[in-house]
């Protein structure tokens, strides 16, 4: 099982490393995207063990990015629970981060397989340039949609689609192609659905402060998707929010109401939607059964995500 593997992985014998190791462990998620990458290592019905171990290599890479964001955001929650950053140090968050990812290197080198260090290699290198690319925009209204959709194809879509990937190449290879599409467009549906909780869940559910996006300044494709239908006020308050570096709660509530009167969640969760479909096409090139089955189900758990 991916848990047993990444607990094994996480094994550390200096004390401050394993205490946070712990601490990761039991803040974990839901290993998404490990089991993806089971079920895609299944679909051709040649499954491998090394699988497994690529499971768990996905999760850690997976972990590693979030304790970089939250260092980078200065997040204080993830998942209702403090951290990294904020129970120890920002510096120790950026360590932690490297520990993590050097530790995923370690176990691909363990299996002795240059292809999926290849394709963890550049779905990695990817996610580092969204983040940078997003780090790097000057005004944040003039992020359009194209690069809100490049944006979430790195950070997001690069890792689930090299999860379903990986798990093709050590299992029915030739399945490689359809199962990397549907990883990518799933990715695509569930960074939206993620930005449309922004807007929509309560804190409680999701472990994190409501609007967190707005309150970071970050543009998502709800607001996106309604700038050009903004009045010329509206537009003013847009702009006069983005210049407060600290924008109360009441300007929050505000901004999201503009959104949802513009129909910006309503286009978001179309899009969504699109992207799932696009996924579910992809499975069609796939062999009936079981499996394909659960995969088809993790669209509808993507879609109808509440956290």
């Amino acid at each position: 099982m991916p848990l047993e593997h990444l607990r094994r992985a996480l094994v550390a014998d200096f004390p401050p490393v394993a205490e946070v190791n712990h601490y990761l462990l039991r803040v974990r998620g839901k290993l998404f995207r490990p089991t993806l990458l089971l079920l895609a290592n299944e679909v051709g019905d040649q499954p491998s063990a090394a699988a497994e171990t690529l499971a768990a290599v996905v999760e850690l890479v997976h972990l590693a990015t979030l304790v970089h964001d939250d260092a980078v955001d200065h997040s204080v929650l993830r998942r209702g629970m403090p951290t990294v950053n904020s129970t120890w140090s920002h510096q120790v968050a950026v360590i932690m981060g490297d520990y993590l990812y050097s530790r995923a290197m370690s176990e691909l080198a363990r299996l002795g397989e240059i292809e999926p260090i290849r394709v963890l290699a550049t779905a990695a290198n990817a996610m580092t340039v969204g983040e940078m690319r997003q780090l790097s925009a000057h005004d944040a209204l003039t992020f359009s949609e194209a690069d809100y959709n490049r944006l979430i194809a790195s950070k997001t879509a690069s890792l689930i689609g090299a999860a379903c990937e990986m798990g093709a190449l050590v299992g029915a290879a030739e399945l490689r192609a359809p199962l990397v599409e549907f990883g990518r467009e799933l990715g695509m549906a569930f960074q939206i659905v993620d930005d449309l909780l922004d807007y929509t869940a309560d804190e409680a559910v999701t472990g994190k402060p409501s609007g967190m996006d707005l309150r970071e300044h970050k543009v998502t494709l709800p607001l996106i998707a309604v700038l050009p239908a903004l009045t010329g006020s509206e537009r003013s308050e847009v702009e006069q929010f983005f210049a407060d570096p600290h924008p109360r709660g009441h300007a929050i509530h505000r901004l999201t109401e503009l959104v949802r009167a513009h129909g910006g969640l309503d286009y978001a969760r179309g899009r969504a939607l699109k992207h799932g479909q696009q996924a579910g096409d992809a499975l069609s090139a796939l062999p009936h059964g079981a499996v394909v089955e659960a995969l088809r189900e993790s669209i509808c758990y993507v879609l109808e995500r509440r956290y």
